[in-house]
């Protein structure tokens, strides 16, 4: 089962990783300001994994494949780590479909 891990960066922004079962990043947000924003972005994911459009097919300048899921609005919500190629690529949308919807949520910013 996937999972949603929220993270601080050095610039004091927030930002999550979508993990597949496997432990694998399968997607990372951009970063925002609040950790509520964050949480809002993740909610997005969620519910615009499941529509196809959504999902933009690229490919990064030295050639690997890579996508963007963008919400309703148009702004990306996620990007995809760099693939070896686009069935690898094609594999990881059908990852985010599958495991986004029901992730859990693990905040990593909580003080212990």
């Amino acid at each position: 089962m996937g999972k949603f891990e929220i993270k601080k960066r050095k610039s004091g922004e927030y930002q999550f990783d979508l993990k597949a079962g496997n432990g694998q990043v399968i997607l990372t947000s951009e970063g925002y300001t609040t950790k509520e924003n964050c949480k809002n972005g993740i909610e997005s994911v969620k519910k615009n994994s499941q529509v196809d459009a959504r999902f933009d097919k690229l490919e990064a300048k030295n050639g690997k494949p890579y996508f963007n899921l963008k919400a309703t609005n148009g702004q990306i919500i996620g990007t995809s780590e760099m693939y070896e190629s686009i069935a690898s690529r094609d594999n990881g949308i059908a990852s985010v479909k599958k495991n986004a919807p029901d992730a859990e949520v693990a905040d990593l910013t909580v003080e212990k």
